[in-house]
């Protein structure tokens, strides 16, 4: 009897990986996607279908950024990061443009899948797995996404330089003109009644009364209390000086900045551009003059006790009958910048000196590192005398006297070390009626 053999074929079962989720919500800022789903609409519809279809979400991450840009959104940064730690191994999404919008994080979401930490991209009418065609659509829906932005991009440049060649301003409108509010009038921009009339007196008092900025600052702030339409707040010297600069007041402008690129506004301007000229260079001649000033010891180091404004220092020269010399003075007092009125006082330099001395003898010097500076100046002479006079002793700096030490610096130092001797004092120099304290 013939005997026959068979066999049994097996095939092979694939292995099913259990999928845990992480849930990952986005809603841009950008105004073309004012219209997506909001944050907690998005966890809302995708909790339910992870019900629905019995998903294990382990946890739920939520951002408000935009995806235009690679490797610039936190979350999505740790969503990535735990996806190669192996702390979830699929992400639950709305749609694929939540997820990636540039090349750069399409690319990483790709590379997990062909290492197989990320099993699925689960969203609310799709799945994609780590199978080519699945992984192709994928890379079409963000593609697509990112070709919208980049479409959306060209189209708002051209539409904004066919606005600048129409002469209308497309940003808001600066101090002293405000913005059309018809939808009809984008762009369009008119005379701000009340401060257009302040914003000419301004070039004017700079190109004939030789005013300087910070003096404009001072006149609008105390005299005037003139405040922007916007926020309601008083300019600030950084903002004098931009106005100053801004060629808009005459009728022209640049857009965007610093581009070249100039045109014949429609606005009805406040000032001629004589009159911007002469500003302009009277500001750069202020600029000039206050670059050229010297550097004082200690203004930068002092605070107004009365007014908290900066303290700022102040060369005089004075004549010597007897010898026919010139003696120098210098003096500190309140800068003003935060009240005009204040009289906080003006206090010499030597006389200064001798009352940081004073703090000196009571301060402990070992908290403001002293003791470490001082150390590495003995380093530095001991090594000079050992190659210059072969000199083999040795120097404690526990003989030394600190104080001493210290005070010579604010004496006879330069500037600079002066400067960084007090600079590590840890509490704030106040300078209160010709009085300096350390703030408590």
């Amino acid at each position: 009897m013939e005997t026959v053999y068979t066999e049994t074929l097996q095939r092979a079962v694939p292995e099913v990986i259990p999928v845990r989720y992480c849930l990952y919500a986005r809603k841009s800022t950008e105004r073309d996607e004012k219209q997506a789903l909001s944050i907690d609409s998005q966890v809302k519809e995708m909790l339910q279908i992870a019900e629905r279809d019995g998903l294990d979400v382990i946890d739920v991450r939520r951002e408000a950024h935009s995806a235009k840009a690679s490797g610039q959104r936190p979350v999505y940064n740790e969503i990535i990061k735990d996806l190669r730690e192996g702390r979830f191994n699929g992400v639950l999404v709305w749609h694929p443009d939540r997820l990636s919008r540039n090349a750069g994080d399409l690319g990483s979401l790709v590379d997990l899948m062909d290492q197989k930490a990320l099993v699925e991209i689960r969203t609310y009418g799709q799945r994609f797995s780590n199978s080519p065609s699945e992984k192709f659509l994928l890379m079409i829906l963000c593609s697509q996404a990112k070709l919208d932005n980049d479409n959306k991009s060209v189209n708002v440049k051209r539409g904004l330089r066919m606005r600048c060649e129409m002469g209308l301003w497309p940003a808001p409108a600066p101090t002293g003109y405000l913005n059309e509010n018809r939808a009809d009038r984008r762009g369009h921009v008119i005379l701000d009644t009340e401060r257009a009339p302040v914003i000419r007196q301004m070039f004017e008092k700079v190109a004939y009364e030789k005013w300087t900025g910070r003096k404009v600052y001072h006149w609008l702030k105390f005299e005037l209390n003139f405040r922007t339409p916007h926020g309601n707040k008083n300019l600030t010297l950084s903002n004098v000086h931009k106005i100053i600069d801004t060629p808009f007041y005459y009728g022209q402008f640049e857009y965007p900045s610093k581009s070249g690129n100039w045109y014949a506004g429609k606005h009805e301007p406040i000032i001629t551009r004589e009159l911007f000229e002469a500003a302009k260079a009277q500001i750069k001649r202020d600029r000039i003059i206050r670059s050229e000033t010297k550097e004082f010891a200690f203004t930068k180091l002092l605070t107004c006790g009365l007014c908290n404004s900066g303290v700022s220092a102040e060369e005089k020269f004075k004549p010597i009958k007897k010898t026919g010399l010139t003696a120098r003075y210098i003096y500190y007092g309140c800068s003003r910048s935060k009240d005009r009125d204040c009289h906080g006082g003006y206090i010499r330099e030597e006389e200064l000196i001798k009352q940081f001395e004073v703090i000196i003898d009571k301060i402990d010097l070992d908290e403001i590192g002293i003791r470490e500076k001082l150390a590495a100046e003995v380093g530095r002479f001991r090594k000079f005398q050992n190659v210059a006079f072969g000199f083999k002793g040795s120097i404690d700096i526990k003989e030394i006297d600190i104080r001493n030490y210290a005070k010579y610096v604010l004496r006879e130092a330069p500037n600079f070390e002066k400067r960084e001797l007090l600079s590590c004092l840890k509490s704030r120099i106040l300078l209160n009626q010709k009085k300096i304290s350390l703030e408590k």
